[in-house]
């Protein structure tokens, strides 16, 4: 991935591609853009190139799911979502002074929060670019609030927008994460904080694009996590490291295929407009896109259900999980599994092969065994 001087993105050029995506998705579809959660996802599984591409053409992929007979019950519910405003607009309350304590500054007088406000996102990504560069140049203590940021994912652009960044004097660049779960005596759920975690560090890698071109800028590996004290409103703070999450999410990323060449693939006249297009049109072309289910799917990916129903029906292992696939090695099926336990199938010498027939001859055993002991009774 590349960066301009004034977006932190080198893009190229997008005619071709924007036209094949809007025919992708119904040239009357609004496309839905990528955020970092859904980011985060797509990089946890970055051999899916279904999600890979209905994600890069803006498909809304709950209406598709729902189209397809398959909906599935995800994302945040209203209450969560209005609690979550509620309490952010808490901690930005009065120039931020809540959010200003809890980095370490006493007096917010001090502090400048420049406007971000730019026509469409490209201008608010070179916006907040500038105001990024012109902070660390002063040397002051700077807040940006809602800044937009931009990251090449797969050959598209996506922008992206953390709750804040603050720069320190010194020319550190600080994410700030502000969610709603509580923090009890000094401690969140941990699976709340790993997805927290991992939304974070998507925008530290889109925030080292622009650093690169800034002298003296340097963005901190660790995030500033804001959430509620106890079970009070009252705003605490953690530092949470996420230099593992930023490593593996970069990884990630630069192994997903990009958007044109999975589009490429496609039969011709494939379309996912949900709009225009017959559910059976709609599976036919949901199913021309190779897709990578595993049960992690189920809290990330609103096609979810589709893919798991798909999965059984061919009796694929990754069903069981990512971990039994590994073990099964060149076992694609349940069929082949169950074939290579009773030496119908496989190559003895195949590890996973010998386990299995390891397996099943000490559950033979064992069954014969229990019913050995039935029978004298």
């Amino acid at each position: 991935m590349s960066a301009s001087l004034d977006s932190g993105l080198s893009l190229p050029p997008q005619t071709t591609r924007r036209k094949l995506l809007a025919e992708l998705r119904g040239p009357a579809t609004v496309p839905r853009p990528l955020d970092a959660r859904a980011l985060a996802a797509l990089a946890a599984n970055p051999g899916c190139r279904r999600r890979a591409l209905l994600d890069g053409a803006g498909v809304d992929k709950s209406a598709l799911a729902a189209k397809l007979g398959s909906p599935a019950p995800f994302g945040q519910s209203q209450f969560a979502i209005v609690r979550g405003n509620s309490f952010e607009a808490k901690v930005k309350a009065d120039g931020g002074r809540e959010l200003l304590r809890l980095i370490g500054v006493e007096d917010p007088g001090t502090v400048s929060v420049p406007e971000l406000a730019a026509a469409g996102p490209e201008g608010r990504v070179a916006r907040t670019a500038l105001a990024l560069r012109e902070a660390t140049a002063a040397g002051a203590w700077t807040l940006l609030d809602h800044p937009l940021l931009a990251l090449e994912v797969a050959g598209s652009p996506v922008y992206l927008e953390p709750d804040a960044v603050v720069v320190r004097p010194d020319g550190g660049w600080t994410v700030v994460e502000i969610k709603s779960f509580p923090m009890v005596d000094g401690a969140a759920d941990a699976s709340k904080v790993g997805a927290a975690a991992r939304q974070a560090a998507v925008y530290v890698l889109a925030l080292e694009r622009v650093a690169e071109l800034t002298e003296g800028a340097r963005v901190a590996q660790s995030v500033l996590l804001v959430c509620p004290k106890d079970f009070s409103n009252v705003p605490t703070a953690s530092v949470v490291d996420v230099r593992k999450q930023r490593s593996v999410t970069r990884r990630q990323l630069a192994r997903l295929t990009r958007i044109d060449e999975i589009a490429g693939a496609l039969p011709e006249g494939t379309s996912f407009d949900v709009l225009e297009r017959s559910a059976a049109e709609l599976t036919a072309a949901v199913e021309s896109v190779p897709h990578q289910y595993a049960p992690e799917c189920l809290a990330a990916c609103e096609l979810a259900f589709h893919c798991r129903s798909r999965s059984r029906e061919a009796g694929a292992v990754e069903t069981l999980g990512r971990s039994v696939r590994g073990e099964l090695g060149g076992l694609p099926t349940v069929g082949a599994v169950l074939a290579a336990s009773r030496g119908e199938e496989g190559d003895p010498e195949d590890p996973a092969v010998a386990a299995l027939r390891r397996a099943r001859a000490l559950r033979a055993e064992a069954l014969s065994g229990a019913a050995g002991v039935a029978a004298c009774r």
